[in-house]
């Protein structure tokens, strides 16, 4: 595994001279990716390193300076205090970052999705047209939750993608999608949804010994019918069955403007003895994930491991902790592509899936304009660690 950003041929003249912009919430993530690129471009053996074409090709930092000052009424200016001309810009953004904060007529405010989708503009709206080619990786794609009409509202997603895209960005690169089908929104523009699956059964199987990986000891769960093919994805790749949940809801009466979830009902085969993977794409509070847990505990359900690309977690931590204490969850795995608090990272039942290097990957071969259609599929790297660890090599 270690060798394998070698074995990716990028011998493609890159589209421009790399370029990334970490916005304020983003910057760990864009670190790390950067110590990445910085390590593989210097190995990279190139004939063509000297070459006009690959000028700014090894450099000691890709990342950018670019600030978001505010004035004291709350208003902010995007500024990038270097050039950008003819470059492939890489905009790196986490919406979800609460703990950022800026000053309202003297006022503590913490920034909010909209304020960091709005910081993100200003910053592309800096860049102004100079860029040879934007590019816009936003883990938790904004508004993502708003993705359909069901009633007199509006379609937040679909408006932002499209603003996005009228502002000059060319591909836009999210992580788990809540509906990929947002993308219908701008038909002719690139857009990819990249599953973080190799990831977390690479986390999984790393933090854990001793489980069996075979249908009769283990089931993929999809605790609603709107993350089924993330269920069905990790089932077929690891061999194993799955089930689902569905929620119940009353339909006759509304509280907190949603129909209440009587219960949730079961199907599948039977899961008495076998460990759980239940997969999601994000726990919020973490109240469906919690009960499915016990529902599939009352069916005697073995070690339970809940796998979710986003931890929002905003209830806090203590359900979790008492969940933990009374066996009903073993391990949660949730990746750090969004903000991720100092005390979750300290919990025993976390494992956190880091994804720098996996974008990395992606940043270094879109650069060079090649495929990335391997790097979307992991079906080949989760077979081998999943023979590895079966080896007793992890």
């Amino acid at each position: 595994m270690a060798n394998r950003e070698e074995k990716r041929n990028l011998e493609t003249i890159p589209v421009g001279s790399l370029g990334i912009i970490s916005l304020e919430g983003c910057k760990p993530l864009g670190q790390k990716v950067d110590q990445f690129l910085v390590k593989w471009r210097a190995e990279r053996e190139s004939e063509h390193k000297g070459s006009l074409a690959f000028s700014g090709y090894q450099r000691d930092s890709y990342l950018l300076n670019a600030r978001v000052p505010r004035f004291g009424s709350g208003e902010a200016k995007g500024t990038i205090l270097e050039s950008v001309r003819g470059m492939d810009l890489y905009l790196l953004v986490d919406v979800l970052n609460y703990s950022m904060t800026y000053s309202l007529c003297g006022h503590e405010n913490h920034m909010s999705p909209d304020d960091h989708y709005q910081d993100l503009k200003r910053i592309i709206a800096a860049v102004g047209g100079k860029a040879r080619r934007i590019t816009v990786i936003m883990p938790f794609l904004y508004e993502s939750r708003q993705h359909k009409r069901t009633a007199r509202e509006s379609l937040d997603c679909a408006l932002a993608l499209q603003e996005l895209v009228r502002m000059g960005v060319d591909n836009i690169i999210t992580f788990d999608a809540h509906d990929p089908r947002v993308q219908n929104a701008i038909p002719l523009h690139g857009f990819e949804t990249v599953q973080p699956a190799y990831q977390f059964i690479k986390g999984l199987l790393k933090h854990v010994t001793d489980l069996k990986i075979d249908s009769n000891h283990m089931m993929v769960i999809s605790p609603d019918e709107g993350g089924m093919s993330r269920a069905i994805y990790i089932a077929n790749v690891l061999g194993l069955d799955m089930g689902m949940f569905y929620k119940r809801r009353d339909y006759t009466k509304i509280v907190n403007g949603r129909n209440p979830i009587v219960a949730h009902e079961f199907l599948g085969t039977s899961v008495e003895g076998k460990d759980m993977i239940i997969i999601d794409d994000m726990i919020s509070s973490g109240e469906s994930v919690l009960e499915v847990a016990a529902a599939l505990k009352a069916r005697k359900a073995n070690k339970i491991f809940v796998f979710s690309t986003f931890g929002l977690f905003t209830n806090g931590l203590e359900k979790f902790d008492k969940a933990y204490e009374n066996g009903v969850i073993d391990r949660i795995l949730t990746t750090n592509l969004i903000y991720q608090t100092p005390e979750l990272l300290q919990r025993k039942w976390y494992i956190d899936c880091d994804m720098s290097k996996y974008i990395a990957y992606i940043i270094d071969t879109l650069n060079h304009d090649s495929s990335i259609s391997d790097l979307l599929n992991p079906n080949e790297r989760i077979q081998s660690i999943v023979s590895r660890y079966k080896n007793g090599e992890l």
